[in-house]
């Protein structure tokens, strides 16, 4: 998504509308843990100064990432407001200020931005609704037990005897000779 510094010009006035559905597929390759996107509608508006515009974006779509216990898919919403400040001015290009992208040719490309907005909205961690309840079987080589589990086993096994002191057991199982 790109807008031409020229076309914000004609809307210095009232500023400009925005309202684009856009492909972010590039997340996925930056962020492995989405398994898709879905199309990000963005709508907003770009007020228009002298050397800079300020846009206010509205980003709607559908993310598709893993649950942490299942590891299968969930939808996951994502609703991002955003205020970024875009400057062609060559005096404060030499400004530290995080807050401003800095625009080099006669177009701002948005893409970038658009694809940081929807990486940082990403949890750590997300867990399907009925999760909790999903009963996991287990594989090849490996099982899955709770923690009630393991105690009723401990408590219904015989207790053993350590294997280190089994020949003194056997010393008091002979009888006298």
């Amino acid at each position: 998504m790109k807008i031409a510094i020229q076309q914000l010009q004609k809307h210095r006035k009232d500023g400009m509308p925005i309202d684009e559905t856009v492909r972010l597929d590039a997340v996925k390759k930056r962020n492995s843990d989405i398994r898709e996107i879905s199309a990000v509608r963005v709508t907003g508006k770009c007020t228009v100064g002298s050397q800079q515009t300020t846009c206010k974006l509205h980003l709607e779509g559908m993310l598709i990432l893993p649950c942490a216990r299942t590891w299968e898919d969930v939808e996951f919403p994502i609703d991002i407001e955003s205020v970024e400040i875009f400057s062609w001015s060559e005096k404060d290009r030499g400004s530290k200020d995080e807050n401003v992208h800095f625009v080099d040719a006669e177009t701002i490309d948005l893409q970038p931005i658009l694809e940081e907005l929807v990486l940082l909205e990403i949890p750590i961690q997300v867990f399907k609704e009925d999760a909790d309840e999903a009963v996991i079987k287990g594989g090849k080589d490996w099982s899955y037990t709770t923690d009630e589990q393991v105690e009723a086993e401990k408590a219904e096994a015989p207790p053993k005897p350590d294997p280190r002191l089994a020949d003194l057991a056997k010393y008091f199982d002979q009888s006298d000779e």
